[in-house]
């Protein structure tokens, strides 16, 4: 059994449909890649994943148990941590703070203060600084930890390299890696194709809310995975 099954979910903002039909599943210790142009429907879909968004239509099974209708707070309890595209870390608390105020909602597992300070090395001389003061990378990798310490079961990443520096980028992904080497199932939002390919088993597109493109990262070539970004073709028989 899938660890998450996704069928035919609809989501929408009002009258638009962000959304339209798309079925997924996630197997325990996958990585995923989402990849899409701005607008193509990831972070809504993420946030459906995470209790943040009702769907219309379709429904989300995680470990066997429908969540479709199930509300945020009840999605982390299961199991489910978002990192949002923008960190939203709390500024006027320390790094330490905020891992600590994320560790209420704590699950058993692995992770801890000093585990996540060993995975992510940039943030080991920041722990007592104020979140507000750090720069991008530093935020964002706060951000994944403040995740990671409630021992999730499934990592909803948002936009991991948006707006960050290459050396910024360079570092995060580094500490990316060893989560993944840890075991993390990870659903990854990345614009950065590159970057996506490296850390996943399987790459997925979506273009107007639809997935356009599904397969083995290590099967699909650049030319294929830009062509379904831009939409310079549809090819049939995509899904989970």
């Amino acid at each position: 059994m899938s660890l998450l099954s996704v069928e035919n979910l609809e989501l929408r903002h009002g009258l638009l449909e962000a959304v339209r039909g798309v079925s997924l599943t996630l197997e325990q210790g996958q990585t995923v890649a989402l990849v899409g142009a701005n607008g193509a429907g990831k972070t809504t879909l993420l946030r459906a994943l995470a209790g943040a968004h009702r769907p219309s239509g379709g429904t989300i099974t995680f470990d066997g148990v429908d969540i479709t209708r199930r509300r945020a707070h009840e999605c982390v309890r299961m199991g489910i941590s978002l990192v949002p595209e923008g960190r939203r870390l709390f500024g006027n608390l320390t790094v330490e703070e905020n891992l600590l105020v994320a560790a209420q909602r704590k699950r058993p597992g692995h992770w801890n203060v000093e585990t996540l300070l060993e995975a992510f090395p940039l943030l080991q001389r920041l722990r007592h600084q104020r979140a507000a003061t750090l720069s991008g990378g530093e935020q964002q990798a706060a951000a994944i930890g403040r995740a990671l310490i409630s021992n999730p079961r499934l990592l909803l990443l948002d936009e991991v390299s948006l707006g960050l520096a290459p050396l910024a980028v360079d570092a995060v992904y580094s500490s990316l890696a060893t989560v993944i080497a840890a075991g993390a199932t990870i659903l990854l939002v990345e614009q950065d194709l590159t970057r996506a390919v490296s850390v996943a088993q399987r790459v997925v597109c979506m273009l107007e809310g639809r997935f356009v493109l599904e397969g083995r990262a290590a099967e699909l070539s650049r030319e294929q995975i830009t062509d379904a970004y831009f939409g310079l073709q549809r090819p049939a028989g995509v899904g989970a």
